[in-house]
């Protein structure tokens, strides 16, 4: 099982031809609302992909909370552990420019309200996948990691939002996904700068930390260090029409792989694969791919 601890927002989605400067306005005929929020996009993906899937998060006693939980319902997760904030559901606006770039700014809400001891212990075991982000309290995160260990449940953090973490957290992480800036902020945190190269990033980070790392890197890839061995895979060429999801749609279809028993470089080949079929429909998760899309794709990458 995949266990999904955090956030849940609404997404309001604006389509512009480009970003605006400071003071400007920009006009667009209307906004989209869908479901998102890193947490609720990850656990759909790895719903997506074939994975038994339960999402635990906070929602607002509003309207607006119907959005990404009945969109996960939808998909088959159990949602049956979500908390209810006296805050308003979170929630983001998303500018999408002509080229597929974004810029997002997100309220938090009732994500800042999640708690860790909403998840029950017999949850944490062997056969749980953990996944967490950085859009929940990381002294929520940080909680569940320590209990998930002493478990024996394999632990997944995405560093994302970007931020330092503790060292002595960080080694609870059996598998780390970030983009290159993400580690870079993990790089400061632990040796207190950065590093240039993304595979000596990678395998830096890993040697620290003990679990495996992966640096995802758009159009270019993704660099991965686990047990001394740095290999790259490819991404998947498309022509991308909207990049908000891919990031989660990898993290996601990651966790699904490795809780199906995949290997890591498997795993990263499916989830490369996924990230970039995620690229060519609009939504954070109306574009994400089903495992039969998928597995139909990822031949197309080879680890180097």
């Amino acid at each position: 099982m995949i266990l999904v601890f955090g956030s849940l927002n609404a997404d309001f989605f604006l389509s512009i031809p480009a970003f605006p400067a400071a003071g400007e306005t920009v006009l667009t005929p209307s906004a989209v609302v869908k479901a998102g929020g890193k947490g609720a996009n990850q656990a759909a993906a790895a719903a997506k992909a074939g994975g038994v899937v339960k999402m635990i998060g906070a929602v607002g006693a509003d309207e607006v909370a119907k959005v990404p939980v009945t969109a996960l319902k939808a998909l088959g997760v159990d949602c049956s552990g979500m908390q209810t904030s006296d805050k308003a559901t979170g929630m983001a606006m998303i500018m999408v420019d002509k080229t597929g770039e974004n810029s997002i700014v997100v309220a938090s809400g009732a994500n800042a309200d999640v708690k860790a001891d909403a998840v029950s212990p017999a949850l944490l075991n062997e056969d749980t996948v953990l996944v967490m982000q950085m859009e929940t309290p990381w002294g929520e995160n940080a909680k569940l990691l320590r209990r998930a260990k002493a478990g024996g449940a394999k632990t997944l953090l995405n560093v994302a939002p970007a931020r330092q973490i503790p060292e002595s957290d960080l080694r609870l992480v059996d598998y780390l996904v970030l983009n290159e800036g993400e580690a870079d902020a993990v790089c400061a945190g632990l040796f207190g700068e950065s590093v240039e190269n993304a595979p000596e990033k990678a395998a830096l980070i890993a040697g620290k930390t003990g679990g495996v790392c992966l640096i995802t890197l758009g159009a270019k890839g993704v660099a991965v260090a686990q047990n001394g061995r740095t290999f790259a895979v490819p991404a998947l060429p498309v022509e991308p029409v909207d990049t908000t999801g891919a990031g989660d749609a990898f993290t996601g279809i990651f966790a699904a792989m490795i809780d199906a028993g995949m290997d890591v470089g498997r795993a990263v080949r499916h989830a490369a694969a996924g990230a970039g079929l995620a690229c060519l429909k609009m939504g954070a998760q109306d574009a994400l791919p089903t495992l039969k899309e998928i597995e139909a794709r990822v031949e197309e990458i080879q680890t180097v």
